[in-house]
């Protein structure tokens, strides 16, 4: 992260920077220089792949060029049963967690790496980039809370282009979510005030059921028309009306 600081000088003797502009002098491309927490409490944080990042698609098309678009569905499934497995000891990077997976379903050899090298190419889904540079003009400070490696996140956050206040990420923590760690160190590296909190997410496994059990406000970006009683202040089905729903809430 960067220290720099433009110069500006009238006369003998530099200006004060609005507010603004000293943001943008603390902000590089994905994620922005941690600020005091007194600057201001209101914070989201976001599940990176599913709610901002279509990994499905990005899975899927790999899965298709390697065992064939008939396949590709199936695969797929497969992948969500596999991963959770690979993930839930915390020993393995994100990328030998891709890898691995494409070895229990037999990827050849010359493949199995296939997945994994494909992840900083995914796309954001389309409202996302609009949606978050509205959160954050409304005074909402972003951060990303993530089952990847430190590589991925920032170029998955490049893509999106967006500044990022924070992004905690699986592999420099030793834990995948559903377990708690994500939010422990959140927390311990913020102060942030959990009443200023929320946690935006689309998975109901990794993210929503664990922000309940730690009775966490939560928005569902529900975008495979599920069901669930799980608790959650809002439901929406992408992020289009995120930044209207944030300013809403008590």
């Amino acid at each position: 992260m960067s220290n720099a600081k433009t110069r500006t000088s009238a006369a003998s003797e530099p200006r004060e920077r609005s507010a603004p502009a000293k943001r943008r002098a603390r902000t590089r491309a994905g994620e922005s220089e941690g600020r005091s927490p007194s600057d201001d409490q209101r914070w989201v944080t976001f599940d990176c792949y599913g709610t901002l990042i279509d990994w499905n698609r990005g899975i899927r098309d790999v899965l298709a060029d390697v065992f064939g678009e008939d396949e590709a569905d199936e695969r797929l499934r497969r992948y969500h049963v596999i991963e959770p497995r690979l993930e839930h000891d915390g020993t393995r990077t994100y990328r030998q967690v891709l890898t691995d997976a494409m070895c229990e379903m037999g990827a050849p050899d010359r493949d199995t790496a296939r997945l994994a090298d494909s992840l900083p190419g995914w796309q954001p889904f389309p409202e996302v980039p609009d949606a978050l540079r509205a959160v954050r003009e409304r005074g909402w400070r972003l951060a990303i809370l993530s089952n990847t490696d430190r590589d991925y996140i920032d170029a998955s956050m490049a893509r999106i282009g967006v500044p990022f206040d924070l992004a905690i990420v699986a592999s420099e923590i030793g834990s995948y979510k559903p377990a708690h760690r994500h939010w422990e160190a959140f927390f311990a590296r913020t102060g942030a005030d959990r009443a200023g909190h929320v946690h935006v997410a689309a998975s109901l496994f990794h993210d929503i059921a664990p922000a309940a059990d730690l009775k966490l406000r939560s928005i569902w970006i529900n975008r495979l028309g599920e069901r669930s009683p799980l608790p959650r202040l809002a439901e929406l089905p992408d992020l289009a009306r995120l930044p209207g729903t944030l300013e809403a809430l008590p």
